[in-house]
């Protein structure tokens, strides 16, 4: 059996270095045409398929990109290294997955840092949900390593973002149910050590107080992004008076809705005649339950691609200034709107923030409830 040919081949046989070799691989413009003519002939006809981490080295970077994800097991996580995955396929870069299991959490999530830092492994970070990793994370930024967050659960960090407009959604959500006549409308919140609960929260009031209504603090519940801590809320709520009991739950994601619905379908309450419910980030299983969920979707795919092209376009920002060559992936972020981009005025980290939409379904009612009287 022949044995498979190495860039070291590649290059003894063409009379060129391995970093030539690599240069040619990646598309580099600076080597003479006549040399990559040369050099791809030959990858030609040996059948040469060059080794992403190889070609990297030899070229004095990296060709592979970190992702940094919670557990795989979680709902939202499918879709994004989907969007991911869907643009590393059109550039020269692959990917190495690092997760933050149970065991992770126990030696020591710094040391996950500390793994890739020493590794040189990666030629950069795209950190999904880091959630308490995010001090981490900032330690990789702040040794200069490329780093993008998406959807960052702590307070907004000095590192390039990706994530979703979470006051916008809540707003929506509960206009929605305010447009179907409701008005006592329940909150179940996400733990409030996270900014996007807080962020949904505040669209929930602000919707309510643009209808004049206020906030009832009884009808507000702080959950865990679980289901059995909706469940909990639901029965809580149901052990108001009958007057005083919502007609509308806004859940603050679907996880805690399928809790309300758990306990609905326990007490014979009728979803949603009567009661409505909105959940939110249109997990894929909240349109197979029963009534299937009204929702506000998370662009989960769109985070993905958008948090990898920011982090290519930062890794090739050292070529653009070496080359004067423009980054193949900087062009989207240099059109991006106002109202896409958050720069904090102490620090100007990209912060690039995507439209959530309202799926509507059966657990809202699709018709207006004149029977309710506003409060």
């Amino acid at each position: 059996m022949a044995r498979k040919r190495t860039i070291d081949d590649i290059a003894r046989l063409a009379g060129v270095s391995k970093t030539t070799v690599s240069r040619v691989l990646n598309s580099k413009p600076d080597v003479d045409p006549n040399t990559r003519e040369r050099i791809l002939r030959i990858v030609k006809e040996e059948g040469f398929v060059p080794s992403a981490t190889a070609t990297g080295l030899a070229g004095g970077r990296s060709h592979l990109l970190g992702v940094l994800v919670p557990s795989f097991t979680w709902p939202m996580i499918p879709d994004i290294v989907c969007g991911i995955a869907e643009t590393i396929g059109n550039s020269a870069y692959e990917l190495v997955l690092y997760s933050l299991n149970d065991k992770t959490r126990e030696n020591g999530e710094g040391d996950v840092i500390d793994h890739i830092l020493s590794t040189n492994l990666v030629a950069g970070l795209l950190a999904v949900l880091p959630g308490q990793s995010s001090k981490f994370v900032l330690r990789l930024h702040q040794h200069g390593f490329p780093v993008v967050l998406i959807d960052d659960q702590g307070d907004p960090p000095l590192v390039p973002w990706v994530g979703a407009d979470n006051q916008c959604g809540a707003y929506d959500a509960v206009k929605h149910l305010l447009a179907l006549g409701h008005r006592r409308i329940a909150h179940i919140q996400g733990p409030m050590k996270y900014v996007c609960s807080r962020d949904r929260y505040e669209g929930y009031c602000r919707a309510l107080q643009e209808h004049g209504i206020p906030v009832d603090p009884a009808l507000v519940i702080e959950g865990a992004f679980e289901t059995p801590s909706g469940r909990e809320a639901t029965q809580a709520f149901f052990s108001l008076p009958e007057d005083q009991r919502p007609t509308a739950i806004f859940a603050g994601n679907d996880l805690m809705a399928f809790g309300v619905l758990a306990f609905a379908e326990e007490h014979g309450i009728d979803v949603p005649g009567d009661l409505a419910l909105v959940g939110f980030d249109s997990i894929s299983s909240s349109a197979l339950v029963r009534p299937s969920l009204t929702t506000v979707k998370q662009p989960f795919q769109e985070m993905g691609q958008r948090g990898i092209e920011l982090l290519l376009s930062i890794i090739e920002q050292s070529d653009q200034q070496r080359l004067n060559v423009r980054p193949a992936f900087a062009r989207d972020f240099t059109r991006l709107s106002s109202s896409d981009i958050h720069e904090p005025s102490s620090a100007p980290p990209l912060r690039i923030q995507l439209a959530t939409s309202l799926v509507v379904r059966a657990s809202c009612g699709m018709q207006q409830r004149s029977s309710i009287s506003s409060v």
